[in-house]
């Protein structure tokens, strides 16, 4: 549905322009022929339809050297409708008007979703516990409870985004804070390949409390509640989720004396552990210390949020794009094609996270479509381009060698993408 909507949009985009100077469109389609359904209104020259090949979707503008290499066409007079007898100028607002019409939906549902629902975020540095480390950021140097302060003395400001933005940025060192002295971790730039594939870097450290006790628990009858935050284990102080796993492992097929804190009350409850250490106890992250950033936007507000936004995302993608063209960080590996894409949607639906990630994806289709790549729209941009600096068109025949390139380079791309996914979600 998302991707649907971003093709008929861009593809949008282009036939606008194309019908603003008077240049007639033969079809306009939602995926690939042969069509399961299409429709010419009268005193139309164009061709609606959908085909049953749902990789993309095309706009076929006359006298263009497009996906169709339509050569006879082209081997025929040019005529006043048609792309190719028009000014440069002309032909390069209909070339940009996919990416710009793909731009202009991201702002408009950005701004959709700020005012709908505001912004909800955890500063980094409300993030009072600091990070709780995984195998991987252990390795680099980072430890449990560090509150990371910048990225090559550059702050983020959203907790969240602290592993992406150290991937984006390929930061050689971390400012963090740690037991109350200020120190510099340096990255080692050969582990960024396993950040790709490595979840949970800088998680959230907070306390460990109990989030349910099971009725076929040992420890069902122990009078724990929901809530009641570890303290201790034994005389252990645990406060992160590996310390108190660790701590209960010291002590398997036994009772075991564990500390809580409830409310304002300290309890020491005996607890009993099965042949693995473990007390069969549901854990959650108790999350009643912190205090979340909470954005609201008024009407007038939202649309220069929105557009911020939208550019902040394309910067964003555009420093994504320089990782996969980067070998040493091996990001190559994490492109996807639609099975990838699917992959990122929630199980359920849910409408915020829909618009969220279609905004994006229309911000990538953009930046895409904008490379300088025959066969794609910055292609097409480029060779315009050129002919207005120069005063030189690039004769057809150019054009078709162009684009039966720029196709094998995309076809690459695909395979690339598909065999990645094939990989990672199959295999």
């Amino acid at each position: 549905m998302a991707l649907s909507l971003l093709i008929v949009v861009h593809e949008f985009g282009h036939f606008i322009f194309a019908r603003l100077f008077k240049i007639r469109v033969e079809q306009f389609y939602l995926f690939f022929p042969p069509a399961i359904f299409k429709y010419k209104p009268k005193r139309s020259d164009t061709e609606f339809g959908i085909g049953c090949i749902p990789l993309g979707g095309f706009c076929k503008i006359s006298g263009m050297v497009d996906e169709s290499m339509d050569k006879e066409a082209l081997a025929q007079e040019p005529k006043p409708w048609e792309f190719r007898t028009k000014p440069a100028w002309q032909r390069f607002f209909v070339m940009i008007g996919g990416v710009l019409f793909n731009l202009i939906f991201a702002i408009f549902l950005y701004c959709v979703i700020l005012f709908a629902w505001g912004k909800e975020y955890l500063r980094t540095e409300d993030a009072i516990y600091g990070i709780q480390v995984n195998e991987l950021s252990e390795r680099m140097g980072f430890r449990n409870g560090d509150r990371i302060l910048a990225f090559d003395g550059a702050p983020v400001e959203d907790f969240s985004k602290l592993q992406v933005e150290l991937l984006r940025s390929q930061a050689q060192q971390a400012t963090v804070l740690r037991d109350g002295d200020t120190v510099l971790v340096p990255i080692d730039a050969t582990l960024f390949p396993e950040v790709l594939n490595s979840a949970g870097m800088f998680s959230l450290a907070a306390p460990i409390a109990v989030g349910g006790v099971p009725d076929t628990s040992l420890n069902a009858g122990a009078g724990l509640l929901v809530g009641d935050r570890f303290l201790q284990v034994e005389e252990e102080p645990v406060f992160f989720f590996r310390e108190l796993t660790a701590a209960l492992a010291k002590y398997p097929n036994t009772t075991v004396r564990v500390r809580f804190l409830r409310g304002q009350d300290t309890l020491l409850v005996p607890l009993m552990t099965d042949a693995m250490g473990k007390i069969q106890v549901q854990l959650q992250g108790d999350a009643s210390d912190f205090v979340m950033t909470r954005q609201e936007y008024s009407f007038f507000e939202v649309i220069p949020a929105g557009v911020r936004l939208a550019f902040a995302t394309v910067g964003d993608y555009l420093k994504e794009l320089k990782l996969i063209f980067t070998p040493e960080t091996q990001a190559y590996k994490s492109v996807g094609s639609f099975i990838a894409i699917g992959s990122i949607f929630p199980s359920s639906w849910n409408w915020q996270a829909f618009w969220n990630i279609t905004a994006w994806l229309s911000i990538m289709l953009a930046v895409l479509n904008l490379l300088p790549i025959p066969a794609l729209d910055g292609g097409h941009v480029l060779f315009v381009l050129y002919e207005m600096i120069t005063r030189r068109k690039p004769s057809d025949k150019f054009l078709e060698y162009a684009q039966m390139t720029g196709m094998i380079l995309l076809l690459a791309l695909v395979v690339l993408a598909l065999s990645n996914d094939f990989i990672r979600y199959i295999f």
